[in-house]
């Protein structure tokens, strides 16, 4: 299955990417995803504890289940000023 990948803020800085698109097999969650980008971009795993995910505009947990077309958003903590 084909998934979109938003990077906001300061991920977009790291990876150089504002959206990617991701082959993943039809059974892949978050986590599985992660595991892929984390290889693509070794820093990004510096980010693992705080990021906050979320899977067509609702956020989720690492074991959730990705769907065929799904659009992921990678989002830095947020912070106030």
């Amino acid at each position: 299955m084909k998934v979109r990948v938003l990077f906001f803020s300061l991920l977009q800085d790291l990876t150089g990417e504002v959206e990617i698109a991701v082959d993943l097999p039809a059974t892949a969650t978050i986590a599985d995803l992660l595991d892929i980008l984390f290889q693509r971009w070794p820093k990004l795993q510096d980010w693992d504890q705080s990021l906050l995910l979320a899977v067509d505009q609702n956020y989720v947990k690492r074991h959730e289940s990705l769907h065929e077309g799904a659009e992921i958003a990678l989002m830095p903590p947020v912070q106030g000023g």
